[in-house]
């Protein structure tokens, strides 16, 4: 099946979803610079319901064009509420049939909303099946030259996987919740949350902690050399709405422990 974009329109891509969608905004920290490092766009449904309702809805029929308006509502939404940090869209790399011409409308949207391109980061969603790693290579290389940073998320669980970094080559990897829970209190994580630290480094790959929960596991990442993180600790996702002060969850991980105390090394 071939490209369906004629004329500069995408038959395939372009349209009304039958349903309406929301972005909420989860923020990205950098413990080091105490400061949002970006913002994660994340699918609502407009009644409220959850990403998982919404994707239940999304049909292989619909699946390019709901690709696309995830992309347009978050950046739209991104400009309006006066994002100024990075953003993070997810993207489906099932939904991309040639990489340069499905990233018109996204480049449309950031330029109508007036959204700097080069704040924008593509992230690999974790419920998407990577049936086709040539395919992804071929849509990571593009978006990279076309000056875009591209992540992989869950990564350690599911589909992603370490023998993917062996062809492709993300610029950030966000370590899946399953290795980050209790990773402060439990040794096996430590090895392995270890082992991605030192092999991220030699690969020039940015790791990110996401789904945490605890200031324990915040203090015990960041001591591990993970100062990038994402969690409920920081800021549950907010529709429509940016984070609040962050500042008081930031001391409270960086803040001298009493002497005699550990940090869970």
């Amino acid at each position: 099946m071939g490209c369906a974009r004629v004329d500069g329109e995408c038959r395939r891509c372009e349209g009304d979803l039958p349903f309406d969608i929301i972005m909420a905004f989860q923020p990205i920290v950098d413990l080091e610079r105490r400061e949002i490092h970006a913002y994660e766009a994340l699918v609502r449904g407009a009644g409220g319901e959850s990403a998982g309702q919404v994707l239940e809805r999304v049909t292989d029929e619909l699946l390019y064009r709901f690709d696309q308006a995830c992309r347009v509502q978050a950046i739209e939404q991104a400009s309006r509420l006066g994002i100024q940090e990075s953003l993070s869209i997810n993207f489906l790399p099932n939904a991309v049939y040639e990489p340069e011409a499905c990233i018109q409308a996204t480049l449309e949207a950031s330029r109508r909303a007036g959204f700097p391109l080069e704040k924008l980061i593509f992230e690999v969603v974790e419920s998407e099946q990577i049936t086709d790693r040539e395919h992804l290579h071929d849509i990571i290389t593009a978006y990279r030259r076309m000056g875009f940073r591209v992540a992989l998320d869950d990564f350690g669980t599911g589909y992603a996987n370490l023998d993917l970094l062996t062809e492709l080559t993300p610029d950030k990897l966000k370590l899946d919740r399953q290795l980050i829970q209790g990773c402060h209190r439990d040794p096996r994580r430590q090895a392995l949350v270890d082992a991605m630290v030192a092999a991220a480094r030699r690969l020039g790959i940015k790791l990110i902690a996401e789904g945490v929960e605890e200031v324990d596991e915040a203090r015990w990442l960041h001591q591990a050399g993970i100062p990038l993180q994402q969690g409920y600790f920081y800021a549950r996702p907010a529709v429509d709405a940016l984070a609040g002060d962050l500042e008081p969850a930031f001391a409270a991980v960086l803040a001298p422990l009493p002497a005699g105390v550990s940090r869970c090394r």
